[in-house]
């Protein structure tokens, strides 16, 4: 049986310097060399975060998975060499809440230097995946949700090209941006301003982190249920979302 994640106490500024030097020295001797680290700075706060906010999450949608394991909540940094060209490992970490791979989620992403926290959504047509189809149909109640819930100006738009982020907008307005979405198949609207240091290096991250998820958990259900009025409502009702 595997032991119960520690407590969580924050992110430590050390997992910025471990990617940075992950960046510089990409080799399996390195890491291996550099493990504990690895497990220190990153593995063991991120499945602590996760845990931490399991409770939340199960309320909020018990679809979303919260085990804190890799391939789950937690991407590996080793790239499956039969199929990447290049160097052995990512050098970034990725912390996500979904249903499946691939799914539309909220994540908290880390590289050397910078922490973003977000929704991605996936447009792409699939089982379960809904937002293609409701963006044309609920257009003008979207448009709503990005006003009631003060989402206006408050995230960067990126999307995907060839595997890599470009970005759209710094701070996405729906009433002038609302187009993007019907260009961009994947993309991810991540919070215009990093978290700070102090934030993430503490317990207040977990409520960053409940507060970004509240504000933008009635986008999200016109990813994920083919009725998103319907549960949005029931959430409202039932939950109380936070802007």
């Amino acid at each position: 049986m595997s032991p119960e994640p520690a407590s969580f106490k924050g992110f430590d500024k050390e997992l910025f310097r471990f990617l940075d030097e992950l960046g510089k020295n990409n080799t399996v001797d390195w890491f291996h060399n550099n493990r504990d680290r690895y497990l220190k700075y990153l593995v063991d706060p991120s499945k602590a975060f996760v845990s931490e906010l399991a409770p939340f999450f199960n309320r909020l949608n018990p679809a979303i998975r919260t085990e804190p394991k890799f391939n789950e909540t937690l991407m590996r940094m080793n790239k499956d060499m039969r199929f990447a060209k290049g160097a052995p490992y990512r050098d970034y970490f990725l912390i996500h809440f979904g249903r499946f791979k691939l799914d539309s989620e909220f994540f908290l992403y880390f590289e050397a230097g910078n922490a973003q926290m977000g929704l991605f959504i996936n447009q792409s047509r699939g089982e379960n995946l809904y937002f293609r189809q409701n963006f044309s149909k609920y257009r003008t109640e979207i448009l709503k949700i990005f006003e009631d819930y003060d989402l206006n100006n408050r995230f960067s738009f990126d999307y995907f090209k060839k595997m890599e982020t470009v970005r759209a907008v710094s701070k996405f307005n729906a009433p002038k941006n609302i187009g993007l979405f019907e260009k961009h198949e994947m993309l991810l609207l991540h919070k215009a301003k990093m978290p700070s240091q102090k934030v993430l290096g503490s317990g207040a991250i977990i409520i960053e982190m409940i507060k970004m998820v509240s504000a933008l958990y009635p986008l999200y259900c016109f990813a994920v249920f083919p009725q998103p009025l319907k549960e949005i409502k029931k959430i409202e009702d039932n939950f109380g979302l936070v802007s």
